[in-house]
């Protein structure tokens, strides 16, 4: 088992910026990879962006790339999400994710990121 917890969201200006972190513990050797997910009111939750357990591999929605950057931290079995340059349409819940090589992903219970003047 694996348990994943967000931090780090909150109210924010347009233009503004906000870092994101997840914790994973548990049994945190079976993760392969962990992702950064979001659901707006009335959308389907969208994949932001992902990286590989190393870090040598990530990959970022269209909507958010060059103004998000997604990092891990091994040692410490977090990571984190860096958004600049946030919008209104960057308003949602943000949820962790941690996909094992083998099963289904953990989830945590997502974290509220509110871009609004």
């Amino acid at each position: 088992q694996v348990q994943v917890v967000e931090s780090g969201g909150g109210l924010v200006q347009p233009g503004g910026s906000l870092r994101l972190s997840c914790a994973a513990s548990g049994e945190v050797s079976s993760i392969h990879g962990m992702g950064w997910y979001r659901q707006a009111p009335g959308k389907q939750r969208e994949l932001v962006a992902g990286i590989t357990s190393d870090g040598s591999m990530t990959n970022y929605a269209d909507s958010v790339k060059g103004r998000f950057t997604i990092s891990t931290d091994n040692a410490k079995n977090t990571v984190t999400l860096q958004m600049n340059s946030l919008k209104s349409e960057d308003t949602a819940v943000y949820y962790c994710s941690a996909a094992p090589r083998i099963g289904s992903p953990y989830w945590g219970k997502g974290t509220r990121v509110t871009v609004s003047s």
